[in-house]
Parts: C-alpha cells; structure tokens; sequence
C-alpha cells in the first residue's frame, strides 16, 4: 500500500490553489446533479461528533459530552452505553470519533477516540472494546498521544482502518505547542498509524524509532478534523484547520512534511504572521486550500449507489459557513467546489456514507441532528 501511495503523490500535486480559484458558481445549482431531500433521523443530540453503522441498520454515535449512543433504525435514541471511559470534557474536548473493527460481525469490537487525562495533562487517546446492547466491556488502551498538554483544543482523533487492517489517526498540535507538529519524536500534530494492538507496523517510515516516533505517519499538521480512504484508489484525503486562512485538505502519504508551522497559508488570529513561508522546497503542498478558512469538518467520500453522480466525490463539512461543501477532484485535481444542502444552515460536524448509500450529517450544537441525504 506505501507504494501505492508514493506512486500517487506526483499526481496528486500537479495542481494546488485556493479554493475560490477553482470555484465555479455557474454550476452552484447544477454540481449535485440530483433530486434528494433530507430525512431527521434524530434530534435533540448534545453535540454529536461522529456516528458508526451496525449491521441491523442501528447507528451509534459518539457525543463530545461523553457520551455513545445507541440510535435505533427509526431512530429511537437509547440511553448512554456502560463501561466507557471517563473523557476529559472542556472546550473542544470529550469524545471524539468511534468506529467498527473491519470484523465486527464476528467480534463486536468497537474503536472510541476522545481527549484523556485532566485539565493540567491531557491528551488523545483509542481505546477499543466489545459492544453489547447497552454497554461496552474489555475496554482497553491502544494509544495515547504523548507528551500530554494543559490546552484543552486541537485533538484530531479521526480514525480510519486502512485495507492492511492497519488504524490511521489524526492528532492535533494542542495550539500552544505547535513547534512539536515539527517534531517526528512527538506525537502531536501528526498522522499516526498502529496495528489494533496499538504496536507500531513495521513499514511505517520510522519504524526503528531512530529518526522519529514509531508510529509517526506523516508531520507538520495543525488541526486535522476530517479523514477517509478511498477505497478505489488507496489514497487517504485529510483536512485540517489553519489559524485564520490557511485551512487545508491533503493526501495523507509516509514521512511527508505538511509544513505547519513553518509554512503556512494563513497568519495568526492577531494579524501576525505564523511563517513568512506559503512554500518551501521539501514541504507536501495541500490539493487545495481556504482563504479565508471555513473551519472544515467532517469528510466523506461517495461511493455508494444511490447517487451515481457524485460517485468518487468529497464532501466536506464547514463549521464557520454552517454549510456542507462538494468537491469534484479529476486526476488528483479539485476542479470544482460548490456548496450542498444550503437548507440545513447549521454547523456541520461530520459526514459520513452509510451501508444503504445515503449520505448522513451531524449537525454541532446541544441540539445537534443527525440528517440522512435520501433520493427524492
């Protein structure tokens, strides 16, 4: 699979630009190219951000509370599983990202990403267990990013499996250490990849842990909130947040640098500069990016069968805009970007394709949604 992506990267940087440059505005009305409505499948959620599909069509998602709920197919919402960890809720802090093992069917494993530890240390942790009706038991400890952090922001915590069966994470930079993003010793601001025993696999780029943490993807990232693979291609897309400007999406590939914070595309939030650097011979640049930034979050891309015309297409949630942006990528290229769903006017905080090929959002608030995008 590293081949696979190393062989991407010259592709998929061709071409980079702000998004705006790539924006086509005529085709606003014609970019879904489909007649959909959007279905509430749950409300009344204290900040839901993530959801996982079981085989029964039951849903769980994971609330920024502490909380993972059991959603019922019609979606009755059941009362907060048993036996999870504590979370260390503040801020942007809590629970972040659940998902199933590739065998869950023969398993009952679930995987939970949420911020450990306490106001002083603290920092973004997996554990995995066995799901039951109402609970999740033989929890255990896979990862925990270190060092710990007194700032109770920028986690990351987005997981995805890898078709090696291998779990690929997101860590944020903790905002107040955002130098360490540059350090491949720590494990902040970084891609992480780890088997499900949380030991570091044997082809990750740093694998001897003589030049870099052993369980160190790729570096240099701020805020990543979005990730997922497309599983046609093998390429893993991210996204993260800048400071103001500067918000990025990228193909995640092995002992890359991102640049963050020697080189970025946005400034500080009091008009300073973070880098006089946009560019820089040796830094991964993004497959487009935002200026100003829209604080994206949440990423999905198509593959179901509901929609054939937005097959192979990515959609990104936009917490500032409160609205869900569509991209078309050709060739490694975003050739266009157009806001979907405008109805929905709320912060998005992920977005997933489920098993039955309809698209499903989570609105962020302590009234959030959980919305399926259905054909009309």
């Amino acid at each position: 699979m590293r081949n696979k992506l190393l062989a991407t990267v010259i592709i998929l940087t061709i071409f980079t630009a702000p998004i705006s440059a790539v924006n086509a505005a005529s085709e606003s009305s014609n970019q879904l190219a489909a007649d959909y409505k959007i279905e509430t499948i749950a409300e009344g959620l204290d900040y839901p951000w993530s959801i996982a599909f079981l085989p029964n069509g039951d849903y769980l998602v994971a609330l920024r509370v502490g909380e993972v709920r059991r959603i019922s197919a019609q979606g009755d919402v059941g009362e907060p599983l048993a036996g999870l960890p504590n979370a260390y809720v503040a801020s942007q802090g809590g629970y972040f990202d659940i998902m199933l093992d590739p065998d869950f069917v023969t398993n009952q494993t679930i995987y939970l990403s949420f911020a450990h530890g306490t106001a002083s240390e603290n920092g973004t942790r997996i554990v995995k267990g066995t799901l039951s009706d109402t609970a999740v038991e033989n929890v255990q400890t896979l990862f925990t990013v270190s060092p710990l952090k007194y700032t109770p922001v920028h986690y990351g915590g987005k997981m995805i499996f890898l078709a090696d069966g291998t779990i690929m994470m997101t860590t944020g930079d903790g905002f107040e250490y955002r130098e360490a993003a540059q350090d491949k010793f720590s494990l902040l601001g970084k891609i992480i990849r780890i088997n499900k025993d949380g030991s570091a696999p044997g082809d990750n780029p740093y694998a001897d842990g003589e030049q870099g943490d052993p369980r160190v993807w790729s570096y240099g990232h701020r805020s990543p909130q979005g990730m997922v693979l497309d599983d046609a291609t093998g390429i893993v897309y991210m996204h993260e947040h800048g400071a103001q400007g500067g918000d990025e999406l990228n193909a995640v590939l092995p002992a890359l640098n991102y640049g963050w914070p020697a080189v970025t595309k946005g400034i500080n939030y009091s008009g300073a500069y973070v880098s006089p650097l946009k560019t820089a011979p040796g830094i991964e640049e993004p497959l487009t990016y935002w200026v100003p930034s829209i604080a994206p979050s949440g990423l999905a891309i198509y593959d179901g069968a509901a929609f054939p015309q937005w097959q192979g297409d990515l959609f990104v949630g936009a917490l500032v805009d409160q609205e869900v942006r569509h991209l078309k990528i050709e060739s490694g290229r975003v050739t266009s970007e157009t806001p979907a769903f405008p109805e929905i006017a709320a912060r998005i905080r992920d977005i997933r394709v489920g098993p039955d090929g309809f698209l499903y959002i989570l609105t962020d608030s302590n009234s959030g949604k959980v919305l399926r995008i259905v054909p009309n």
